[in-house]
């Protein structure tokens, strides 16, 4: 399976590169699916998610496919998925992204479709995949009320794959208090590791080895 997991989407040339690389072929000859799930439980100004899906889109696939994962039939959520090279999962809120995934029974179907596709995630669609997706989490961080506005307490994490967690958008002006201090304190009550990556990084997952790529700055607590 192979992951380009980012915190603000394909901003900058590093990250392009990294997903033509791991696509194996040019945009144009390849189908992407944008999946805006986690969008919706957004309150709001929606101003960065279309910024987001227009930058995807002026890349220039050769097909530009929109899924939302709830109200469809299983069936066609996951033949979607498997029409497409690569999988995009945007923004917003991450628990009603696992939720949807779980609720809907799409778990082992997305994982058996990425197996020869390539997933991007934007912001939460980057943070679904750690076994550490929990309401344990949810309070570590500090984001339980992202929980509780969904009317849930606990949690199951859909996916489980990576023993670590991704924290995005440090040090971004639309979440002044993500700097320093905010990641020294989530660090010393975290019992997991956790990956805090600015709008210009990605952490890369390829056949199970993990780097980070970044034209800006990221920190890594083991």
């Amino acid at each position: 399976m192979n992951f380009l997991l980012t915190a603000g989407g394909l901003r900058n040339d590093t990250l392009r590169d990294a997903l033509r690389d791991m696509l194996g072929k040019t945009f144009g000859s390849a189908n992407v699916v944008y999946v805006p799930t986690a969008s919706v439980a957004e309150p709001g100004d929606h101003g960065w998610f279309l910024t987001d899906m227009n930058r995807l889109h002026g890349l220039g696939w050769r097909e530009f496919d929109v899924l939302e994962l709830n109200g469809l039939p299983r069936r066609m959520v996951l033949d979607r998925l498997l029409h497409a090279d690569v999988v995009y999962v945007g923004g917003g809120n991450h628990y009603h992204l696992a939720r949807s995934i779980t609720g809907n029974g799409l778990a082992d179907g997305f994982l058996k479709a990425l197996e020869d596709r390539v997933y991007v995630g934007f912001s939460a669609g980057s943070m679904i995949f750690s076994r550490h997706l929990t309401g344990n989490s949810a309070d570590v961080i500090g984001d339980t009320e992202d929980l509780r506005v969904l009317g849930e307490a606990t949690l199951e994490p859909p996916f489980g794959l990576f023993d670590w967690y991704l924290k995005p958008h440090l040090y971004s002006p639309d979440f002044p208090e993500r700097g320093d201090t905010w990641a020294d304190r989530i660090a010393a009550r975290a019992d997991f590791p956790i990956y805090f990556i600015d709008d210009e990084t990605a952490v890369r997952v390829r056949d199970g080895e993990v780097d980070v790529l970044s034209e800006g700055r990221w920190r890594f607590h083991p």
